[in-house]
């Protein structure tokens, strides 16, 4: 099978989805979320960065698309500056469903780029690629988060107690979800 072809999307507030590189600029993204003290507990970002490390990243998002498990983005700012992470994750698609996380790093947080970038590829995957349900998991004490589920259109499900692994323990999320009948 061919991997996935991950697209450039236009985002509102000027920003831009794009697949990652190995520029030094989507590097050093990887080292400030490194260093940001919740980003590596739940994500592949290391814990700790090294330049390897930050290539080893890269290559797991590259590896996703190559074995058509998801679709990574970039978020990318206005003037070019990488900002945070989004992913469109198919796991489940044989179902009808696919899942989405985003990170932005604390530097870019405030700015909406979340939101933009969590709009823009959930428009795209249900208009474009025809997924039925869309669905997202954060953690109830992220109202930063969850209120950008929201205003791009997700519905809060419920909590799933003791849903997810969170570095070294057990955390509740609540489940969002947007159809594509939802008609946003």
């Amino acid at each position: 099978m061919e991997p996935l072809d991950v697209p450039v999307l236009a985002a509102d507030g000027g920003f831009t989805l794009r697949p990652w590189t190995m520029a030094e600029p989507d590097l050093e993204l990887v080292r400030e979320a490194a260093e940001d003290e919740l980003i590596p507990l739940i994500t592949t970002v290391p814990a700790a960065y090294s330049r390897s490390e930050g290539i080893a990243f890269v290559e797991r998002q590259w590896q996703r698309a190559l074995t058509r498990t998801g679709y990574p983005f970039v978020i990318e700012a206005a003037d070019g500056r990488p900002v945070g992470n989004i992913g469109l994750w198919l796991r489940n698609l044989s179902d009808g469903r696919a899942s989405l996380g985003y990170w932005v790093v604390a530097s870019a947080r405030g700015r909406r780029a979340a939101g933009a970038g969590l709009d823009a590829v959930a428009r795209w995957a249900l208009t474009e690629l025809g997924i039925p349900r869309l669905e997202l998991y954060v953690e109830p004490w992220n109202e930063a988060s969850w209120r950008t589920a929201e205003r791009v259109g997700f519905t809060r499900e419920g909590l799933l107690r003791g849903w997810q692994l969170v570095g070294t323990e057990r955390r509740d999320m609540f489940m969002y979800s947007l159809l594509a009948t939802d008609g946003g």
